[in-house]
């Protein structure tokens, strides 16, 4: 029986659909390096055509059937860029979009049509003001209204930010209330000042959260991008920040995400917590800048102090957040570059779970890491000792000193009854919190260690998205990941041995587009990704396509899915019916094994290929000369015997090479066969008196037998389209009875195709080919260029 998350074999509720797209990597328009999608969508044009995104981009025409056969959804303006902001409404059923001089109203189900968009350029005078302070106008585009930030202010209205041409400006959007309202406007008359809430510098992120109609952001306040704070604004209390020009509070950091999270049922104990990376001060000496990530809390109900920190945050904490492999005698590899938050909320709103996106900032080690933090390690983090800087060497350690009361970093509440608002805070309880900041214990993750990492990959983790799935054997957290090249990883947790220790699973690698921004819907069941030139809407699971056996279905682990009896559907639980799971070992189509005919040359090379449809299968393979004979299995790798992960490659084939080959995967205890292969070995002195001189139809230049023998090794080391089989139907049909026809006028042939006679085909130079999880592998490949586009770089 299959030990998979979905529950075995079981029935489920078929849905689900395919996705993948090539994308073509180039410089975008502020001269970074970005990812353009193949296919680009002018608005308002008919559904299924092609044209360019912006005059810059570049386009590739694939076919609309295509994409809408893997289930990708794609939206892009004409002339605009920079789908950053994203604000998934499932009351309205709305996606709301910020982008480079728009704000965008997209429907759940399908981005692509009935879509609604506000025109917000910065205005002339800032363009202008933009372009004197030596920005520039033309090229990188940074003179422009950049919609960073994106919340939903109340019922009826959004609250929006962007950056205005370096002149912040934020403004409400009327949204309407229901789903069925066409309501989307802004009235640009009615704008406000957006220092300290949107960044100045398109380039720059910018991390915000909304609570009760107050707006906390972490962000840079001036246009040098020198000044950054922790801000709070709009509301009816006075705006505050953190303390100006100190490096032990911020240091050059850059923030990535902001969460609220209730800390009891009493809403004055409520906590603000910013995540951000910054430059250590505790770093050794002369090792130089070194970034460190960090988690910083602060009270909502924080007010300021009254003689000192006057409009200045007094419950403002931060520890680091420790992300890193155990090594020995503590030498631990760390990913000290944080690079994306996920907030997964559980049934208990206070404690939900942290999901993060770490690299390595090595230039030896390239390496990428998720970790995942509870609320109970983080709050014990902050009630632990205050790091302090003393002794003659000025190193840092652990405060042994008093600590004031009320402890630093404490709300002001009902649990402190004389303390009614920080303002009531004694002076040195505002001293000690202005003097130490730094929490000396790190956070560290729950495991000691990554849930999953990746290293020496062509890729960097940039962003997740985390859904939670129900199966019949328990929860399991689905993990979406963003690369900077354009693919999302699907990965999922099981247990290994038991729920305490677990080990990651890839279900999944999608090649869409350079993600910036992911938000999951569960109700729809979709994935919504925002990147530099366009959006995509990705069906969260595509369980049709992990195959048509039960066998396949299961072993695949996918939590989204179970076996019906019939097909591999969507996995929806049922409390009325007892789900069972199958024998996967008694599967009718097992015995069905597909059977391929191989032609190889006595001293040339032979590639047997066969790839699993779990990325998780172990591919073993058995030899037999004839089907008399018994099995046994293929040599080890050895100075003949090449094992690739497509296949076996055999070196200098010989005559004894011929037989029967059988390819098997196995996985969890169960081995399946894959395909049966027959190889039929011919010695070149055959293949060379086969052909006869001056054949019109052999390839140019074979004249003679020798020159013709050279192309035929030429067509089975690298094949032409189409020329091998040519040249195999010619070959293995000359001076032989035909076989008799399996249809009336037709006579079947060998063909040369995938298993066929040859070395492993080197990858298409405009090809990718995508693993789409264990249910298949495609490969798209693009054609040429659009007429005038330049070459991708």
């Amino acid at each position: 029986m299959a030990a998979g998350p979905a529950g075995g074999c079981e029935p489920g509720q078929a849905s689900g659909t395919g996705l993948g797209e090539e994308v073509a990597q180039q410089r975008g328009a502020h001269g970074q390096p970005q990812v353009s999608l193949d296919v680009c969508r002018r608005q308002g044009s008919v559904p299924g055509s092609s044209q360019c995104c912006g005059g810059a981009e570049q386009c590739r025409w694939i076919p609309a059937e295509l994409r809408a056969r893997h289930g990708l959804r794609l939206f892009a303006l004409e002339r605009s860029c920079c789908y950053e902001a994203l604000l998934l409404d499932e009351e309205r059923g709305r996606l709301f979009v910020g982008a480079q001089n728009h704000l965008l109203s997209l429907a759940l189900d399908d981005i692509s049509h009935r879509d609604r968009k506000i025109y917000w350029p910065a205005p002339v005078e800032w363009r202008e003001e933009c372009n004197w302070a030596g920005k520039d106008i033309t090229v990188s585009a940074e003179c422009m209204n950049f919609v960073k930030i994106l919340h939903p202010y109340n019922r009826t209205h959004l609250y929006a930010c962007g950056t205005g041409a370096f002149h912040p400006v934020c403004a409400f959007v009327e949204a309407g209330q229901r789903a069925e309202e066409p309501v989307f406007k802004l009235d640009p008359r009615h704008v406000e000042d957006g220092k300290g809430k949107s960044p100045y510098d398109p380039q720059h992120a910018a991390a915000s959260v909304l609570v009760g109609e107050e707006l906390y952001s972490g962000v840079a306040t001036d246009l040098m991008s020198r000044d950054f704070t922790i801000f709070r604004s709009l509301g009816r209390r006075p705006s505050i920040r953190t303390e100006q020009h100190d490096s032990r509070w911020l240091n050059e950091p850059k923030f990535v995400a902001v969460f609220w999270v209730p800390e009891s049922e009493d809403p004055d104990d409520d906590k603000i917590y910013f995540f951000f990376r910054e430059t250590a001060v505790e770093r050794q000496q002369g090792l130089g800048k070194t970034s460190f990530a960090r988690i910083g809390q602060i009270c909502r109900n924080d007010v300021g102090g009254q003689r000192s920190l006057v409009n200045k945050w007094t419950t403002f904490l931060k520890a680091r957040l420790v992300c890193a492999v155990p090594g020995p005698d503590g030498a631990d590899t760390h990913f000290d570059e944080l690079r994306d938050v996920f907030l997964l909320q559980t049934r208990d709103k206070r404690n939900p779970l942290v999901y993060t996106v770490f690299s390595t900032s090595s230039s030896v080690f390239q390496g990428s890491a998720i970790c995942v933090y509870t609320m109970a390690d983080i709050r014990q983090a902050f009630l632990g000792p205050f790091a302090h800087k003393e002794g003659p060497n000025y190193q840092w350690v652990a405060y042994q000193g008093r600590v004031p009361y009320p402890r630093p970093g404490m709300c002001p509440s009902k649990t402190f009854g004389t303390f009614g608002s920080t303002k009531d805070f004694p002076d040195e309880v505002i001293q000690f919190a202005r003097h130490h900041p730094l929490m000396y214990n790190p956070v560290l993750p729950h495991g000691k260690r990554p849930i999953f990492l990746q290293a020496a990959m062509p890729y960097t983790f940039t962003r997740i998205a985390v859904d939670r799935v129900m199966a019949a054997d328990g929860h399991y957290d689905v993990l979406f990941i963003g690369t900077d090249v354009g693919t999302v990883l699907k990965v999922v947790s099981v247990p290994k041995e038991s729920w305490n220790h677990m080990e990651p699973l890839l279900l999944e690698e999608l090649q869409v587009f350079q993600v910036r921004r992911g938000s999951a819907s569960a109700p729809q069941q979709q994935l919504y990704a925002g990147s530099a030139t366009a959006l995509a809407q990705l069906p969260l699971h595509r369980c049709s396509a992990y195959g048509k056996a039960c066998a396949e279905c299961c072993l695949a682990r996918d939590p989204y899915c179970a076996w019906d009896g019939t097909s591999c559907t969507r996995y929806v639980p049922n409390t009325k019916r007892r789900f069972r799971r199958q024998d996967v070992r008694n599967d009718p189509q097992r015995g069905s094994v597909p059977q391929k005919q191989l032609y190889g040359v006595e001293g040339s090379t032979a590639f047997l290929e066969c790839i699993p449809k779990s990325l998780q299968a172990h591919v073993s393979w058995t030899y037999q000369r004839t089907r008399d004979d018994p099995q046994r299995e293929v040599g080890t790798p050895q100075l003949r015997v090449v094992w690739t992960e497509r296949g076996v490659l055999l070196r200098s084939v010989q005559r004894a090479d011929a037989g029967l080959y059988l390819c098997h995967a196995t996985e969890h205890g169960f081995t399946q066969p894959l395909l049966r292969l027959s190889l039929e070995v011919i010695s070149a002195r055959q293949a060379a008196g086969m052909a006869p001189d001056g054949d019109p139809q052999l390839p140019a230049g074979a004249s003679s037998r020798k020159v013709w023998y050279q192309d035929f090794l030429q067509l089975v080391e690298r094949p032409p389209l189409g020329a091998a089989d040519r040249v195999c139907q010619r070959l293995w049909t000359r001076g032989r009875p035909l076989p008799p026809p399996s249809h009336p006028g037709r006579t079947p042939r060998p063909r040369a195709g995938r298993g066929a006679a040859q070395s492993p085909p080197p990858a298409h130079p405009r090809g990718v080919a995508v693993r789409a999880g264990p249910a298949q592998r495609f490969t798209l490949v693009t054609p040429g260029p659009a007429p005038g586009a330049g070459s991708a770089s």
